[in-house]
């Protein structure tokens, strides 16, 4: 007969190995065309969370990301977002360039699935390659930044409801042409709201800093990931309590 203290390891390794593998459901950085680099890292605050990106190598010089953040904590967090991915990788398939459309099925399927406090936000973007235009639509998302050598700050803002909040949701697509040089920082909320002892927040003008001394120092995508974890953790003393996941596009 298996003990209680048994129970618990078993518990606890079953936890693990899921952490393990919704961390390799993730695919992390490199360069599949020529003009952009990436990179992405996802730390959650338990074994498995409610975070997740992915990067989706979508022929003819584009490529697909995304970056989304479910309600809540823990496994059920972990079960919606994994349920959102699957459904982005199969529409993105099936969908073709019509993200609105894309965005409405993998919505749909959310919806179907979850329970009725359960959603998630969910940002997912095109990069053409031969064009440098980055087409988009953002769900409910901390709207990705863009951050420019010169200085200039953007914001990716058009979009709709969260991904499973309602069943008939409409989603706006939104473009922004790139320039040579120029990064798109995506991150969830745990970035921005990492806190100190003081209780103070990092917030938006902490990764805003962090994200230019990047792109000014003309690190590569991998770099700036880590240079942005680097000085959170530096403001927060390693403290965590929510998840954190950061994803990194750099044109070249």
């Amino acid at each position: 007969m298996m003990t209680a203290n048994e129970t618990v390891v078993d518990v606890s390794q079953d936890w693990l190995l899921a952490g393990d593998v919704q961390q390799r459901f993730m695919q992390g950085h490199g360069r599949v065309i020529d003009s952009l680099d990436y990179s992405a890292r996802c730390r959650q605050a338990q074994a498995i969370g409610g975070d997740c990106y992915d990067f989706l190598p979508l022929g003819d010089g584009r490529m697909g990301f995304a970056i989304g953040d479910a309600s809540g904590k823990g496994l059920a967090a972990a079960l919606m977002i994994a349920n959102v991915q699957s459904s982005l990788r199969t529409a993105a398939i099936f969908a073709g360039n019509d993200l609105p459309a894309f965005f409405a099925i993998v919505n749909r399927q959310a919806y179907a699935s979850s329970l009725a406090d359960r959603f998630a936000t969910l940002f997912f973007g095109v990069f053409d390659g031969i064009t440098r235009t980055l087409r988009y639509v953002n769900a409910g998302h901390n709207p990705p930044i863009v951050v420019e050598h010169d200085g200039p700050v953007s914001s990716l803002e058009k979009g709709g409801a969260p991904i499973g909040m309602f069943p008939d949701s409409r989603y706006e697509e939104g473009s922004v042409e790139l320039q040579p040089g120029s990064c798109v920082i995506a991150y969830t909320d745990g970035v921005v709201e990492a806190s100190n002892r003081r209780g103070e927040s990092w917030g938006m003008e902490g990764l805003l800093q962090a994200a230019c001394a990047g792109v000014s120092g003309r690190l590569n995508a991998e770099a700036i990931v880590h240079t942005i974890f680097n000085s959170m953790d530096d403001f927060s003393e390693g403290k965590q309590s929510d998840d954190a996941t950061l994803a990194v596009l750099q044109v070249s």
